[in-house]
Protein backbone atom coordinates (compact mmCIF):
# COMPACT_ATOMS: atom_id res chain seq x y z
CA UNK A 1 0.00 0.00 0.00
CA UNK A 2 1.52 3.67 -1.09
CA UNK A 3 1.93 6.30 1.77
CA UNK A 4 2.02 9.82 0.38
CA UNK A 5 2.47 13.01 1.69
CA UNK A 6 2.54 16.44 -0.23
CA UNK A 7 3.60 20.07 0.65
CA UNK A 8 1.29 22.31 -1.33
CA UNK A 9 1.90 25.88 -2.18
CA UNK A 10 5.21 25.49 -1.65
CA UNK A 11 7.21 29.04 -2.47
CA UNK A 12 9.40 27.80 -5.53
CA UNK A 13 9.61 27.25 -9.11
CA UNK A 14 8.42 24.12 -9.89
CA UNK A 15 11.43 24.00 -12.79
CA UNK A 16 13.78 23.95 -9.70
CA UNK A 17 12.31 20.98 -8.07
CA UNK A 18 11.77 18.65 -10.54
CA UNK A 19 15.53 17.87 -11.01
CA UNK A 20 16.07 16.99 -7.65
CA UNK A 21 12.51 14.72 -7.43
CA UNK A 22 13.75 12.91 -10.38
CA UNK A 23 16.69 12.23 -8.70
CA UNK A 24 15.29 10.32 -6.31
CA UNK A 25 12.08 8.25 -7.80
CA UNK A 26 13.02 4.65 -7.52
CA UNK A 27 15.64 4.94 -4.71
CA UNK A 28 15.18 3.13 -1.50
CA UNK A 29 14.38 5.32 1.10
CA UNK A 30 17.53 6.08 3.18
CA UNK A 31 19.33 6.43 0.14
CA UNK A 32 17.23 8.88 -1.09
CA UNK A 33 17.11 10.86 2.86
CA UNK A 34 21.17 10.88 2.43
CA UNK A 35 21.01 12.26 -1.14
CA UNK A 36 18.43 15.07 -0.19
CA UNK A 37 20.35 16.04 2.54
CA UNK A 38 24.11 16.22 1.38
CA UNK A 39 21.83 18.28 -1.61
CA UNK A 40 22.91 22.10 -1.45
CA UNK A 41 19.25 22.72 -3.67
CA UNK A 42 16.29 24.14 -1.87
CA UNK A 43 14.35 22.68 -3.53
CA UNK A 44 16.06 19.23 -1.77
CA UNK A 45 15.30 20.53 1.64
CA UNK A 46 11.32 21.06 0.47
CA UNK A 47 11.60 17.30 -1.09
CA UNK A 48 13.61 15.72 2.17
CA UNK A 49 10.74 17.11 4.70
CA UNK A 50 7.95 15.79 2.36
CA UNK A 51 10.13 12.52 2.04
CA UNK A 52 10.46 12.56 5.83
CA UNK A 53 6.36 12.89 6.25
CA UNK A 54 5.58 10.22 3.83
CA UNK A 55 7.73 7.47 6.36
CA UNK A 56 5.54 9.12 9.14
CA UNK A 57 2.21 8.70 7.48
CA UNK A 58 3.57 5.01 7.12
CA UNK A 59 3.74 4.46 10.99
CA UNK A 60 4.43 2.00 12.27
CA UNK A 61 3.44 -0.37 9.15
CA UNK A 62 6.58 -0.75 7.76
CA UNK A 63 10.35 -0.16 8.10
CA UNK A 64 11.72 2.77 6.15
CA UNK A 65 14.79 0.68 5.13
CA UNK A 66 11.94 -1.78 3.25
CA UNK A 67 10.74 1.18 1.49
CA UNK A 68 11.35 2.40 -2.22
CA UNK A 69 10.25 6.15 -3.38
CA UNK A 70 7.21 5.11 -6.07
CA UNK A 71 7.29 8.50 -7.31
CA UNK A 72 8.12 12.19 -6.87
CA UNK A 73 5.95 14.52 -8.56
CA UNK A 74 6.01 18.56 -8.77
CA UNK A 75 3.36 20.22 -10.29
CA UNK A 76 2.72 23.86 -10.47
CA UNK A 77 0.60 25.67 -8.43
CA UNK A 78 -1.00 29.23 -8.57
CA UNK A 79 0.99 32.75 -8.69
CA UNK A 80 1.59 33.71 -5.38
CA UNK A 81 -1.22 35.87 -4.47
CA UNK A 82 -0.10 39.59 -3.06
CA UNK A 83 2.80 39.55 -5.63
CA UNK A 84 1.69 41.87 -7.85
CA UNK A 85 4.61 43.84 -8.67
CA UNK A 86 6.43 45.16 -11.87
CA UNK A 87 9.74 45.28 -13.22
CA UNK A 88 10.13 48.40 -16.32
CA UNK A 89 10.80 47.75 -19.45
CA UNK A 90 11.27 49.30 -23.07
CA UNK A 91 9.21 51.94 -24.39
CA UNK A 92 7.87 52.86 -21.15
CA UNK A 93 6.29 49.62 -20.15
CA UNK A 94 6.09 47.52 -17.17
CA UNK A 95 5.82 43.29 -17.16
CA UNK A 96 4.48 41.65 -13.83
CA UNK A 97 7.07 39.89 -11.33
CA UNK A 98 5.37 36.23 -11.40
CA UNK A 99 6.14 34.30 -8.09
CA UNK A 100 5.90 30.47 -8.97
CA UNK A 101 4.55 28.39 -6.55
CA UNK A 102 4.46 24.44 -7.03
CA UNK A 103 2.25 21.51 -5.52
CA UNK A 104 5.09 18.70 -4.20
CA UNK A 105 3.82 14.86 -3.96
CA UNK A 106 5.91 12.01 -2.63
CA UNK A 107 4.44 8.48 -3.06
CA UNK A 108 6.25 5.56 -1.13
CA UNK A 109 5.92 2.58 -0.92
CA UNK A 110 7.18 -0.99 0.75
CA UNK A 111 9.05 -3.35 -1.15
CA UNK A 112 7.55 -7.00 -1.64
CA UNK A 113 9.41 -9.92 0.88
CA UNK A 114 10.73 -12.85 -0.73
CA UNK A 115 8.26 -15.13 1.41
CA UNK A 116 5.02 -12.77 0.63
CA UNK A 117 3.06 -13.43 -2.68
Amino acid sequence: MPYTARHRFARISPTKVRPVARMITGMPVPEALETLGFSPKRGAKMLLKVLQSAVANAGGDAEPDEMFVLEARVDGGPVAPGTKRWIPVSRGMAHGIRKRTSHIMVMIEQTQAQGES
